[in-house]
């Protein structure tokens, strides 16, 4: 797990509404956006918490640094913690930062290849007002990343640094842009050269060879390009440092003023990063798209801009026609003093429309036409269908295989696979490492070339197009890797669909043949027992009853009984389940249950002529609730005859919650219920309820209501206080007002 802060070099353009924007859009995407969690606020809705942290940010006129602070945590490439387990890690992290007590949404993505969170902190504390900034909070960080991987088992991740603040920025640069940065272009192509420089007359020529120049800066020397970007020396290597540099050359010397390069040949000659195949045609096609982009862009803001100056002469000219009418007019100074003021109210109100239309089609304009950088370009090409710009995606370097819940061949495949989705899935997005993400209904499909994963919502319909898609790409020999669960989900899907695939696995093989031998998966039986029993197919019956005869004479006639029963309906034959012998094997809905004892149901089909009244139906079976089972325990020496209440509160609780949860569709007012949960602490008395003779206290903590069973005694003591009164609740689910145990 890694942690980082992304702070705003201009605080003006920090905004925590802006921010949240950017992390709530879901860019047209069904896999970006996770849970979004609110914390420390008094609403659960961002769209509401945004409003109340903005106003707590304007409570401190005082700071002038960003009073928003942005974190993000990275997990590595196919580990996904469970929500609970992100949720204590940001809250572990927020603590040991100081901002346990400040207001923060966080915002889970999953549209990368490694599942990361952003949490946006309210820096000005919710009653204080004050702004609060960490102390070497990388170091914090990094040292809360390690202790959090060994407490809740993650992956382990290097938390030193190597490299000093800018150089480890510009690496991040390459890696996100695809494009050597300044600091690797000169130590890929000068760095040699100026290791072996013999005078500072020599060192200034290798830098001018390559469009740069060597410049002081305070106390060292930096290495400046044409365009502005500069980076230190020390930071190309130690040998290039000041101090170094002087020790071996003598004491410094400036070079000629400016460059002398062309002003763009720096740029020119910075090369994308080096990939395991050639992209030197996409680079080539890249660079020339961006100049067309960068002239189609001008051209379209000029034509805006013309647009908008004409637009507001026009509404000028509209405006001075008004006044001259109005000036004409034959009415006193009031009224013209009135439609005056109309008219110019109509005039500011023109303008500011075509002053909003005109800023929102230059955004949209720069954002058509806007420059990308070369690792976005591949992924916009790779999701058009791209082969080649989708290949150089997966070349690209610190790619980490899928791991966890996958599909792929029974031997190493190359990568295969294009960027067309198949059919019956959408593709949703690309990911910069040339994962292609696949969405069909619930379920969600990541493709690397080598592998099959899938990530969320496994149904059998979403697990059946997975298989189709594995066999078209490797084959109809599969390996099936993850989870037991998902093993079984896969067999089940490809039992059910008769789909012409084997496994590697001969345990997993061997199940899916005796599920196809069985008829079908337990999902399908069980739709079959669920099926009208009256009015089935000639020789249903009979084909049930030889399933259930179980082992002996009748299983070893089954096929024949059912043989005999397909041919025809014979006389005295029914069309209705048999349940068969007591002792055998019980019906398919109940089969691959816990317990596999004999069980037989008892159904009894009464005539035509028989009735059922009303006052043949128990009161309890339209809310039937969970009986106590704690009625035949013997009394325990020592307590005086009396059971334990503790023994029944389970059940009753069960019960009551069973109860209110059957009522809660058809009366809306009724409050959640829950069991209580057995933190200590502050609550709220809201009263004494009653289920199977045994008290149910309702404690209120926040929105809910927890239900607590009592002893008799101390029911007899909570009837003395009134709902709203505090109370405070111990560990063990011991209730205390008033400094006396309850």
């Amino acid at each position: 797990m890694i942690a980082k802060h992304v702070p705003m070099k201009v605080a003006r353009k920090s905004g925590f509404a802006s921010l949240l924007a950017y992390l709530a859009d879901a860019q047209a995407k069904r896999e970006r956006v996770g849970c979004v969690t609110v914390t420390n606020c008094q609403s659960d809705q961002a769209a509401v918490a945004v409003t109340e942290i903005l106003n707590t940010q304007a409570q401190n006129q005082r700071a002038l640094s960003d009073k928003t602070y942005h974190l993000i945590l990275s997990f590595p490439a196919g580990e996904e913690p469970p929500p609970a387990v992100l949720q204590a890690v940001e809250a572990r992290i927020c603590h040991g930062l100081g901002y346990g007590a400040h207001q923060r949404i966080s915002v889970v993505h999953h549209d990368t290849d490694n599942l990361h969170v952003h949490i946006a902190i309210n820096k000005i504390h919710p009653s204080r007002y004050t702004i609060h900034q960490p102390y070497r909070d990388h170091a914090t960080l990094g040292l809360l990343c390690a202790a959090l991987e060994d407490e809740f088992g993650l992956q382990r991740d290097n938390h030193q640094a190597r490299q000093t603040g800018a150089a480890s920025r510009a690496m991040d640069m390459e890696r996100h842009a695809g494009i050597e940065s300044l600091l690797g272009l000169v130590r890929r192509a000068c760095h040699a050269q100026m290791r072996d420089a013999a005078s500072w007359q020599e060192l200034h020529g290798v830098l001018l060879a390559h469009g740069l120049a060597l410049r002081e800066r305070g106390n060292g020397l930096v290495i400046l390009a044409d365009d502005g970007t500069a980076v230190k020396a020390s930071s190309v290597h130690r040998d290039c440092s000041r101090a170094r540099l002087e020790a071996r050359l003598g004491p410094f010397n400036p070079g000629p003023a400016g460059t002398g390069g062309h002003p763009s040949q720096a740029g020119q000659i910075r090369q994308p990063l080096r990939l395991r195949v050639a992209t030197a045609a996409l680079y080539a096609l890249y660079q020339e798209q961006q100049q067309d982009a960068v002239q189609v862009r001008a051209g379209a803001l000029a034509g805006a801009r013309a647009q908008h100056k004409r637009l507001i002469a026009e509404a000028k000219r509209r405006g001075r026609l008004k006044r001259a009418a109005i000036r004409m007019l034959a009415c006193g100074p009031f009224a013209k003093r009135i439609l005056h003021a109309a008219a110019a109210k109509t005039l500011m109100a023109d303008i500011e429309r075509i002053n909003s239309g005109y800023l929102a089609e230059r955004s949209a304009i720069r954002s058509q036409h806007g420059r990308l950088a070369w690792a976005d370009w591949l992924r916009t090409r790779a999701g058009a269908g791209d082969a080649q710009a989708l290949a150089a995606l997966r070349a690209r370097g610190g790619k980490q295989g899928l791991a966890g819940n996958t599909l792929a061949g029974s031997e190493l495949a190359s990568e295969v696979g294009g960027a067309q989705a198949p059919n019956g899935l959408r593709q949703d997005s690309v990911t910069k490492h040339g994962t292609l993400i696949y969405c069909a209904g619930a379920t969600t499909i990541r493709d690397d070339g080598h592998k099959l994963k899938i990530t969320r919502g496994a149904t059998q319909a979403g697990l059946q197009l997975a298989l189709d898609m594995a066999v078209s790409r490797y084959g109809s020999c599969l390996h099936v890797a993850g989870s037991a669960a998902f093993q079984d989900q896969v067999i089940q899907a490809a039992a059910a669909a008769h789909l012409a695939v084997t496994f590697d696995d001969a345990v997993l093989e061997r199940r899916r043949q005796d599920l196809l031998r069985a008829g079908g998966t337990k999902e399908t039986q069980d739709e079959q027992a669920r099926q009208p029993r009256r009015g089935g197919q000639p020789g249903e019956g009979a084909a049930r009853r030889a399933a259930g005869a179980g082992a002996g004479v009748a299983g070893a006639c089954a096929a024949t009984t059912a043989g005999r029963a397909s041919a025809g309906p014979r006389r005295g034959s029914h069309s209705q389940s048999d349940p068969g012998g007591v002792g055998g094997h019980p019906p398919p809905a109940a089969r691959n249950r816990l317990r596999k004892l004999s069980q037989l149901g008892m159904v009894r089909i009464g005539s035509g002529t028989e009735v059922l009244l009303p006052r043949d139906v128990p009161g309890h079976m339209e809310q039937q609730g969970a009986a106590a089972d704690q009625r035949m325990r013997r009394h325990v020496h020592g307590r005086g005859g009396v059971a334990d209440w503790r023994d029944t509160g389970s059940a009753a609780v069960d019960a009551f919650l069973l109860e209110q949860e059957q009522t809660r569709p058809r009366l809306s007012d009724i409050p959640k219920f829950e069991r209580y949960d057995g933190v200590k602490g502050l609550a709220v008395f809201a009263g004494l309820r009653e289920a199977g003779g045994q008290v149910l206290a309702l404690l209120e903590r926040g929105a809910a209501t927890m239900v607590l069973p009592v002893s008799g005694a101390a029911a007899r003591r909570l009837r003395k206080l009134a709902p709203g009164d505090a109370i405070t609740v111990t560990l063990g689910g011991v209730i205390k007002t008033k400094g006396r145990t309850r």
